[in-house]
């Protein structure tokens, strides 16, 4: 799959689908972001409720 899906014309609503639902597990999973210690979101809010 091509990173820059978005940019380009969909042809069906399932394929369009397909990429906001592959960009929302990318943005959930797979992001690294420094202010979360070098994880993504989902992994770090899971860290956090096992660490308290």
């Amino acid at each position: 799959m091509h990173k820059y899906s978005y940019i380009f014309k969909q042809e069906t609503n399932g394929h369009r689908n397909f990429y906001v639902d592959h960009y929302i597990n990318y943005y959930n999973y797979e992001r690294i972001k420094s202010k979360l210690k070098g994880m993504s979101p989902v992994p770090y809010r899971t860290h956090a409720l096992q660490a308290a």
